[in-house]
Order: structure tokens, then sequence, then C-alpha cells
């Protein structure tokens, strides 16, 4: 999914800017979306892919601030770079807050504009992977009984197999056939391995997450 060709979505309502953008980011390997109203940005159906979105402040609708917080909400593995030709510091420092990757107002050069993109693209990347890991990780532990769960989740936080037989009120051979279950079902080569794993799933003591 993230080596698939990343998709660059523009939302501004000049069409000069949505054209010129388009030829831009064609011409450097990615996939063009333009839109002239954030209700239009809205509307596309999400995409499974690296992405960002270059998005200007003012528009006819919602405006570039109100529609950063609906993506934010539910998109946040599409970084947002704001473009605008009437900059000021608050709204550029609301936009940064609220997480934009970048705030570039016009006039800008095509070279500021191609290298946030380009890092906002490798962020997008970077974020899909992790995701796709994490839902790995968590098909594994959904195999798991509610009792292997218990005993994974104590072992990764240090607790001696004696210790977790007595916090359990099993005997130390049966946490250990649990552990080794533990261990195969979630392909950990390593106890490490596996509290990293716990570690991503945010696993309680109790085995919850």
């Amino acid at each position: 999914m993230s080596h698939t060709l990343p998709i660059v979505f523009v939302v501004d309502d000049d069409i000069s800017v949505r054209e010129s953008l388009e030829l831009m980011i064609s011409s450097a390997g990615w996939r063009p979306e333009t839109f002239s109203s954030a209700q239009g940005f809205l509307s596309h159906p999400r995409v499974q892919a690296p992405s960002c979105l270059i998005l200007d402040v003012n528009l006819p609708d919602l405006n570039g601030l109100d529609l950063q917080v609906r993506v934010a909400g539910d998109r946040t593995d599409m970084p947002i770079i704001f473009i605008t030709g009437y900059g000021d510091v608050p709204t550029s420092v609301r936009a940064m807050k609220a997480g934009a990757v970048e705030f570039l107002t016009k006039p800008f050069s095509d070279d500021a504009l191609l290298e946030a993109i380009r890092n906002a693209i490798e962020h997008s990347r970077a974020l899909i992977d992790q995701a796709v890991e994490v839902q790995v990780i968590a098909d594994r532990y959904r195999m798991l009984s509610q009792r292997e769960r218990e005993v994974m989740s104590l072992v990764t936080t240090g607790r001696l197999n004696k210790q977790v037989a007595f916090d359990l009120g099993i005997s130390e051979i049966t946490v250990k056939a649990h552990r080794g279950r533990v261990m195969r079902k979630m392909q950990a080569g390593s106890l490490v391995d596996l509290a990293t794993m716990a570690a991503k799933l945010r696993l309680g003591q109790d085995g919850s997450s």
C-alpha cells in the first residue's frame, strides 16, 4: 500500500493555481487530484496510498483551517501543506499547532513546494507502514486465549515466570507453556520483540488494549 503511486490533493478556488500545481505535481511523478472547494474534497472517497494535501487558507465554503480540523480527525496519514496569499502570524501559528507540516505564503518557489510535498509524502508513507504493522500484530494478538494474553502482558513488563505464576494462581510450568505458545503465535523471536509488540498494542497488565 505504501509503495503505490503517491497522491497530492490540492484544494484551491483559483483555477490557475490548480492547473499550475497539477502540472508541477504530475511532472514530479506524483498523481494530482484537484478540488475548487473543501466540500468537493470531503466528498472524494478516501484513498489507501501515501498522500498529502495542499490547502489554501481562504476557500469559498469551509475555510482551510476548518477543513484541517476535519481532516485531522480521520485522515491522520495525510499531512497538510498550507498555501496562502494572505498569510499572517496568527493564522500560520494556528495551522502549525493543528499539525500542518508547512505554511507557504505566495509567491513561493517551486522548489520550496516540491520539497514540502516530498517530505509530506515520506511522512505519510511512514505512518501507513506503521499502521499496517500494528494491524498485523493486532491480528496475531486476537489469536491468543485470554490466559495467553494475561501471560503476555505480565512477562513483557519484566515479571519472572514464578512471579507470573503467583499473580495468576497457576503453576510455573503452566506459565512456561503459555509463554511458549504466545511467542509462537505472535511470531516473536525474543522477549524483547514481544515487549515491543505489546508496547505497540498499548496493552494493560490485564491484557486489555
